[in-house]
């Protein structure tokens, strides 16, 4: 929520929010339709280029991907005892496919790869720059305003959730699994919805009284020079490269 990855002065901080989106997208489908596991490997060897690239924090990036291999972990566990295919080993009345094992580590590959690519060409722009930059991608304009309000008020809500949060701290409510603690996290969550309505609403009326017409505008315009269509010609035909390995 704090935008970590987006402040910096790096190769890939310098590139146009527009420029980033296309290479992102032609990257991840690169990544995602292949089932080869050199042009995997290659492409996640383009994802550590790029993070080196970006300079990020090593420990940032790999709190990240703790959180996400925790879900691949749970692949390794059923994968390789449901998937069926040649037998690797067994023990008891369970076991072990290759297949299944191959399929894991692709797919962790494959989903550490997404998430390195994802957070140096995308992390590294704020998310306002990136809502105007798909609108300047011609992505519905209402889609993009909802991007860009649902990210700004976030924060307003999570604020009015700490406030009902303190008051009933402030009243010695202690957290137990018992009826009263449930009635109680629903009041606060329900409070918090209707919270948020109301000062939505007052938010509303505040930007009609100042002429509000629908159109957000940019703060930082962000142009998109040389250097960016360099980039990108560079990363399409890196990707196209990848792609053509992949069928061939």
């Amino acid at each position: 929520m704090d935008e970590t990855f987006s402040h910096g002065t790096s190769l890939l901080h310098r590139r146009a929010p527009k420029v980033k989106i296309i290479a992102a997208i032609t990257f991840i489908a690169v990544v995602a339709i292949s089932k080869s596991f050199v042009v995997v490997a290659m492409t996640l060897v383009v994802a550590v280029i790029l993070q080196s690239l970006a300079r990020l924090s090593p420990v940032a990036v790999a709190k990240r991907l703790a959180a996400v291999n925790t879900f691949t972990f749970f692949l390794w566990l059923t994968l390789p005892l449901t998937y069926g295919g040649q037998e690797f080993t067994s023990f008891g009345p369970f076991s072990l496919s290759i297949d299944g094992l191959w399929l894991a580590l692709l797919i962790t590959l494959k989903t550490n790869t997404i998430v390195l690519s994802l957070i140096a060409l995308l992390g590294t722009s704020t998310i306002a720059n990136l809502g105007h930059a798909l609108e300047g991608l011609y992505i519905p304009k209402r889609l993009c305003f909802l991007l860009l309000f649902s990210y700004r008020y976030v924060f307003v809500i999570y604020q009015e959730y700490q406030k009902l949060s303190r008051a009933a701290a402030m009243r010695c409510f202690v957290p137990a699994t018992n009826l009263h603690t449930y009635r109680t996290v629903g009041y606060l969550f329900g409070m918090t919805l209707v919270k948020s309505w109301n000062r939505a609403s007052r938010i509303h009326q505040a930007m009609l009284l100042r002429g509000f017409d629908g159109k957000l505008i940019p703060l930082d315009r962000q142009t998109v020079d040389r250097t960016d269509y360099l980039f990108l010609a560079i990363f399409l035909l890196l990707s196209t490269t990848l792609a053509s390995l992949h069928f061939a």
